[in-house]
């Protein structure tokens, strides 16, 4: 039998200005819950290609 999905789910976070500049982006774990947030989530976070706090979005 297939487990049934959870409320909390684990999401990815990537950024979204390395590849504008030609660097790796780097990616972030967290969990969500997608009864009480459903859309995608957006996050400031480090980077630490590019040396600075960016924009992190959402994939998958």
């Amino acid at each position: 039998m297939a487990k049934k999905k959870g409320k909390v789910r684990i999401i990815t976070l990537e950024c979204t200005e390395a590849r504008k500049e030609g660097k790796s982006p780097s990616r972030y774990t967290t969990k969500k819950n997608f009864q009480t947030h459903p859309e995608r989530l957006e996050k400031k976070k480090y980077n630490s290609s590019l040396r600075r706090h960016t924009l992190h979005k959402e994939i998958k």
